[in-house]
């Protein structure tokens, strides 16, 4: 058995997916396992290049992983040879130019989304890849969640019969930042660097209906600043001015209506921070990060309106859990996995940067469709 390296650029190390999701809990659990056992039998280990802003901060990670390749000039890590891989986790207002630059620089494209602040720009990125013939892929975290997961196992199977609508809740409290601090960043409640929750969640809605139930056909959204002070991380009073809430309906190929609404204002009533509910003729679902519970039509009761006696029945224990029958490993390895054996083997790979440019579409037709109060039809990609 043979080992092999792959240098990646790993930029934007420094914010918490950076660090956690994609650095610790994905590149280094693939290192320390040995390495990405390839179909011949050898094993690739990737060799993370860390890229930030701050020489301090990147130090200190080094340190703590045993790392030595790590720089704030962007320009030097690309032209590296040993590095075949430019990964993304900046924000978004940062993202669209480095990832020009590293196709220019004959980079492979990994990154996570918006792939970019507009359409036009998304879709000039997946030309250029294309046209540079670099291979290329979009974190789509939410469709490896063991909850999803079976979501999508129960479609695939039929469980549902005709799928009539989804409904989806996403969303918690996140604090102001005057007297308790804030759990998200202060850049994603302002509009000029790239914040809003339509940017940010309606890119995912696309890749989780487009995957698991059909295209989106038609969009109409309502979004709204309920927040409009907050403090920063230096306890500094801003002006908020992206969008902390939206409440989107979505159409699908083939009829079905996917109604989702996602808040940063919201307090949580449910048994996970996302919960998608699906309908159908034979039978429905409930899924969320983890779990995935099922009425089948031979199983729903009939329960009668009453408002003048107390309920009497428990509707929670009437739904059955969905087993995991496998092991789930984290998304987020579990995708990068992927796309390294895309790399190093030719394997297939669907997400590419115009699934992500698909998604951007989304978020921007959301925010029009917001601003002239009306329905938007989404039109078709061309590559």
């Amino acid at each position: 058995m043979a080992r092999s390296t792959i240098g990646i650029i790993v930029n934007g190390v420094t914010g918490r997916m950076g660090y956690r999701q994609h650095l610790v809990r994905s590149l280094l659990a693939i290192r320390d396992s040995g390495g990405l056992p390839l179909s011949g039998g050898d094993r690739l280990v990737p060799e993370p290049i860390l890229v930030g802003r701050s020489e301090a901060k990147l130090t200190e990670i080094a340190n703590r992983h045993g790392l030595t390749e790590w720089t704030t000039d962007l320009s030097a890590a690309l032209a590296r040879p040993d590095a075949a891989i430019y990964f993304d986790a900046q924000i978004t207002s940062h993202r669209e130019g480095a990832i020009r630059a590293a196709i220019d620089a004959g980079k492979h494209i990994y990154t996570e989304k918006p792939v970019a602040e507009g359409l036009s720009g998304a879709v000039d990125l997946a030309r250029a890849a294309d046209a540079a013939g670099v291979k290329h892929g979009v974190v789509q975290d939410k469709l490896f969640l063991p909850g999803l997961r079976k979501l999508d196992r129960l479609v695939k199977s039929g469980f549902f019969g005709r799928i009539l609508s989804v409904r989806g809740e996403f969303g918690y409290w996140v604090f102001e930042g005057d007297w308790q601090p804030a759990q998200r960043p202060s850049w994603n409640y302002r509009a000029a660097d790239g914040g809003g929750i339509v940017v940010d969640m309606f890119p995912h809605w696309h890749y989780v209906l487009e995957q698991i139930f059909g295209p989106v056909r038609a969009v109409t959204a309502r979004v709204s600043t309920h927040i409009p002070r907050r403090w920063d991380e230096s306890g500094q009073p801003y002006e908020a001015t992206a969008d902390d809430a939206a409440y989107g309906v979505f159409e699908l190929e083939g009829g079905v209506i996917a109604q989702i609404n996602s808040s940063w204002a919201v307090r949580v009533f449910r048994d996970e921070l996302v919960e998608f509910q699906v309908d159908g003729t034979e039978g429905s679902a409930v899924a969320g990060l983890r779990r995935c519970r099922v009425q089948h039509r031979a199983a729903t009761p009939k329960p009668v309106w009453n408002p003048d006696l107390p309920a009497t029945e428990d509707f929670r224990s009437q739904w059955q859990e969905v087993p995991d029958n496998e092991e789930f490993d984290n998304g987020f390895k579990a995708q990068w996995e992927l796309f390294l054996r895309h790399v190093v083997e030719d394997h297939p790979y669907t997400w590419d940067l115009w699934a992500g440019a698909r998604g951007v579409q989304l978020a921007e037709l959301g925010l029009r469709s917001a601003r002239e109060g009306r329905r938007l039809v989404v039109p078709e990609l061309v590559a």
